[in-house]
């Protein structure tokens, strides 16, 4: 099972990277923006997977952490782009 779990992760990697790809390559800003949340979510599906395989609880949790970051740098950068600025606190 373990070796399903290692081929997944390999599999994951090279996507990210063809993703990674895309973000530098994109035709348009929101493509790059969408293909940085992809790389974002595989990442943080790597990690789940890492925790599993190797049966550290911790690398869960810092893909929690890293998921949760994510979506706030995500959504931060839609809002710049939707009003061209971030909101003065």
């Amino acid at each position: 099972m373990q070796t399903f779990f290692l081929a997944v992760g390999l599999i994951l990697l090279v996507n990210a990277f063809v993703c990674l790809f895309r973000a530098i390559a994109g035709p348009t800003l929101p493509d790059r923006i969408v293909a940085v949340n992809i790389v974002g979510t595989k990442t943080t599906v790597i990690l789940v997977l890492i925790a599993y395989i190797f049966a550290q609880h911790m690398y869960i949790d810092t893909a929690f952490v890293y998921a949760l970051l994510n979506f706030v740098v995500t959504v931060a950068v839609a809002r710049y782009l939707e009003t061209g600025g971030l909101p003065s606190a």
